[in-house]
């Protein structure tokens, strides 16, 4: 897919939830700033990534969340949606009551301007960030690709003195070889950088699509998987590629993927899909659903 705090609450939690509503304000940031950003539940929690219900967000944002909402989602990913100020995403999110844990966001500006990208991101209510594939001019090569671990490496260990997280997310080319080295790319990646500061934000269909047993992937990386992306796909066949579809409707072992999900330590599952049959609301319905029966 593409990439992309004030304090001095003086009401206590009970009286704010009272006076205001749990949803709107369980969210708002003056209580996170008191209380601390929103945590999963024991054994993980699950989210939609907004990139799933990006075209219909371009013509109504606010009806698009709502509707969100309205199915039973409460945790996002923002991403693939209009650009806004940060309190304007933050409106749109609190007027659905919606919370966003995480985004997909380019390093570049991060590396331009940290202050206040960190704090943009903050106001939105993320602790969470990740770019959507290596940087452009870090591809080329091994060394190239080495480059782009250092300035991963680097960013990640900013952030973590800011109180959030870096990950990266894969497709499918990130499980392909340098010439002259036989790891995956992805392994070379995380190898080359230090769990505290870069975290894999594994792509379960992407992996998959690639040969890859995303449980056992999940495994390996124990620890250094916050948040994952639930995303399923047919098996190909007959030299044609797997299809992307709703969760439970395609090839992947969700049973084992949430077992070893929660033995790495995922705490977000966060569920995606580029595209499907039907409209985006069609397969976001069915993936909720889905996830209601059988996400323990």
């Amino acid at each position: 897919m593409d990439p992309m705090q004030p304090k001095n609450h003086m009401m206590t939690r009970r009286q704010a939830l009272s006076s205001l509503g749990l949803l709107a304000l369980s969210s708002h940031p003056l209580l996170q700033a008191a209380q601390g950003t929103s945590q999963p539940k024991k054994g993980g929690g699950i989210a939609l990534q907004l990139y799933t219900v990006r075209d219909p967000a371009k013509q109504d944002l606010a009806g698009t969340l709502k509707r969100v909402r309205e199915i039973g989602w409460e945790y996002v990913q923002w991403s693939g949606m209009p650009n806004l100020p940060a309190e304007k995403i933050r409106e749109a999110l609190d007027a659905a009551g919606l919370k966003a844990i995480a985004a997909h966001v380019g390093i570049e500006p991060f590396e331009k301007d940290f202050e206040t990208n960190v704090q943009f991101w903050k106001t939105v209510g993320v602790k969470d960030v990740a770019p959507g594939g290596m940087m452009g001019d870090c591809k080329a090569d091994l060394a190239a690709w080495l480059r782009g671990a250092k300035r991963l490496d680097a960013l990640g260990e900013r952030l973590r003195g800011a109180g959030m997280r870096l990950s990266y997310h894969n497709h499918s080319w990130e499980f392909e070889k340098f010439p002259e080295d036989p790891r995956y790319k992805l392994d070379i990646l995380l190898e080359a950088t230090k769990p505290e500061n870069l975290n894999t934000e594994l792509d379960t269909a992407w992996a998959f699509n690639a040969g890859v047993d995303p449980a056992a992937y999940l495994r390996k990386y124990k620890g250094r998987c916050p948040v994952i992306h639930i995303k399923d796909i047919t098996a190909a066949k007959d030299g044609k590629k797997g299809e992307l579809t709703s969760l439970g409707q395609g090839a992947l072992d969700w049973k084992g993927i949430f077992a070893a999900g929660r033995e790495a330590g995922v705490e977000w599952f966060v569920y995606e899909q580029d595209r499907g049959v039907g409209t985006p609301f069609d397969y976001v319905r069915a993936s909720f659903e889905f996830l209601q029966k059988n996400f323990r």
